[in-house]
């Protein structure tokens, strides 16, 4: 099968200003400005050393071989040696100072990478990848630290080398050195038109690159479905055309890398070509002793190996700048809206929606129309309606996982606008039919409910009691301290389910959603789940989302949606007498089976 590369793997940007981005990318160099100085320092003095070997074959063919300088000709040895050991101390301190700032950028970057992601709204998530943001903070965040750091001690060493070469050179014969002066321009020019190519190139293999991790990432969690469906060949292919995508523009980068590298060489080639024609046809301005014409030469060549290195200092920079772009560019995401300051320390839990409307970020379909709902502390509601009624949308608004189009909802008359927004959701708990644990003991993962709070073994067993979870749990190798693997994978999806419901109860939050909570299970696992939510509803405001209408007939009320309206509302026996929407779903599920 022939694959298209699908363009959701493929984040587009906008180009943003070289020198603006890297001023920002700059500045977090700045905290460790002594260490940075040190580098700086450090490979300023390396360079220096390396010059001063090229300006020494004057000395040492003049004085040394030519005029046979006894004392000097002593001395020259331990020059030499002390050179080497000046440059390889100098080497060290550089190199090791400037990986100190670099690896401290690197984490500075990640740690703000994931600061911001834990901020952001809702909306954020459902048009970004995971495998975009792992991308981010593994490789570009790492890209971005090389040109902010690593670039700079290859910068300085190549720029204080093709200094100090200069140097020579116009101490020898000044003459000589102007013509290589006049082929800077021309350098400059080769080099800017290279640093544009390689921005935009870069900023291609870094999207790639995303799209890698989130195909990967995909057949990776979703390997069950894969290889039930026979999706093997479709998941490869797929893989294969991302794949193909980002080593079509590595290999894009590594030809214009090599491009602008040949090309600076030749110009540098070129001048050598003519200084050697004129210092060889004895013209009377540029005559040098052999000592000299050999310094020149020597610097010369020398002069090669920098300015290629500054062409690769270019790409890196750019590959930095292109990840830059991508990173601010989270980092730049407005965070979710948490301008309320009401706080308080437990809500009775009485719910009001007013009139609420609701449509999802960068939608035009409106998912909820002016629902008008009242819930008295210690209520159970329970939502139905068919898939795309708008149940699980009117959930998730009361912890602001987003916000109103219009209306409100207010808890215990307060709108939740209002509240703090950590603090609104510290009355909320959540058991959805998806649940999320963490690569972790099953301690922590039911501690989890009451992080930052001092919890002991008895709470977390009392919880997990609760919740019907200590039947499976005591029978585990290390019991409570046994790991779930990554998101629960060595746990059935019963006793996944029990310790979310234990993480709830030991939570102990006024007001419970219960996302189908009991959806997909097996008889006897959906006994001890209903067992173990009727404890955890026990004087809590729930709303419960159910799909098996026979888990939710006890409810104080049933409110039926559909396109997201309130289509009817009562408590069972009356929509059942009302044989409505409500006695149809009701009716089709027992006829079928499914209650």
């Amino acid at each position: 099968m022939k694959m298209k590369l699908d363009k959701k793997y493929l984040k587009k940007r906008p180009d943003g200003n070289s020198f603006l981005l890297y001023k920002r990318l700059i500045k977090y160099t700045l905290p460790y400005w002594l260490s940075l100085t040190i580098a700086i320092v450090a490979n300023i003095l390396y360079s220096t050393v390396d010059a001063s070997f090229a300006y020494m074959l004057k000395p040492l063919l003049d004085e040394g071989f030519t005029h046979k300088n006894p004392t000097f000709l002593e001395a020259i040895p331990f020059i030499i040696v002390g050179l080497f050991v000046l440059r390889a101390i100098f080497n060290l301190t550089g190199n090791y100072s400037m990986a100190l700032v670099g690896r401290s950028v690197v984490q500075v970057l990640r740690v703000q990478l994931v600061q911001r992601i834990l901020r952001l709204p809702c909306s954020f998530y459902d048009r970004t990848s995971s495998g975009y943001l792992l991308s981010l903070i593994v490789y570009n965040s790492s890209q971005v630290a090389d040109a902010s750091t690593n670039a700079l001690t290859d910068f300085f060493q190549a720029l204080f080398l093709v200094l100090g070469f200069l140097v020579v050179m116009l101490s020898i014969s000044w003459r000589l050195s102007l013509i290589f002066l006049v082929t800077v321009p021309i350098i400059a020019l080769l080099l800017s038109v290279s640093s544009r190519r390689l921005r935009r190139l870069n900023r291609k293999t870094q999207d790639t690159v995303g799209g890698i991790t989130s195909v990967a990432e995909e057949v990776i969690d979703g390997y069950k479905v894969v290889r039930t469906f026979g999706g093997e060949a479709y998941e490869l292919n797929k893989f294969i055309a991302v794949n193909k995508k980002n080593v079509f523009n590595e290999l894009k980068v590594v030809i214009t890398k090599a491009l602008s590298t040949s090309s600076v060489q030749l110009m540098g080639v070129t001048v050598l070509a003519v200084m050697v024609w004129l210092a060889t046809h004895n013209h009377s301005s540029t005559a040098l002793t052999a000592g000299g014409f050999t310094a020149v030469i020597a610097a010369m060549m020398g002069l090669l190996k920098p300015m290629k290195a500054l062409t690769t200092i270019n790409a890196t920079i750019q590959r930095g700048l292109a990840g830059a772009e991508s990173v601010f560019h989270v980092l730049d995401e407005p965070e979710e809206v948490n301008t309320g300051t009401y706080q308080t320390p437990r809500v009775k839990g009485a719910i009001s929606y007013k009139n609420v409307n609701f449509s999802y970020p960068r939608s035009n379909v409106q998912v909820l129309h002016d629902v008008n709902i009242e819930i008295k502390p210690g209520q159970r509601v329970a939502l139905v309606g068919r898939s795309g009624s708008g149940k699980t949308t009117l959930a998730g608004l009361l912890p602001r996982f987003y916000d109103l189009t219009a209306g409100d909802i207010t808890i215990d008359g307060v709108s939740i606008r209002d509240y703090e927004i950590t603090n609104l959701r510290s009355h909320c708990a959540l058991v959805s039919q998806q649940v999320t644990l963490f690569d972790d003991t099953i301690a922590h993962n039911i501690a989890y409910g009451r992080l930052g709070e001092q919890v002991t073994t008895e709470d977390i067993i009392r919880a997990a009691e609760a919740a019907h979870a200590m039947e499976f749990i005591k029978d585990l190798p290390q019991g409570l301290d046994t790991l779930v693997g990554e998101n629960g994978v060595l746990l059935s999806g019963g006793q996944r389910q029990r310790l979310a419901i234990a993480r709830a109860i030991l939570k102990d939050a006024p007001i419970l959603i219960l996302d189908e909570a009991t959806s997909a299970l097996d008889t006897e696992s959906e006994r001890f789940i209903q067992e173990a939510l009727e404890y955890v509803m026990e004087g809590r405001t729930t709303l419960v989302i159910a799909h098996r209408l026979s888990t939710i007939e006890k409810a104080d009320h049933i409110i039926v949606l559909q396109d997201g309206r309130v289509l009817e509302m009562g408590d069972h026996a009356t929509l059942i007498a009302h044989n409505g929407q409500y006695a149809k779903l009701h009716r089709l599920q027992f006829q079928a089976g499914g209650a």
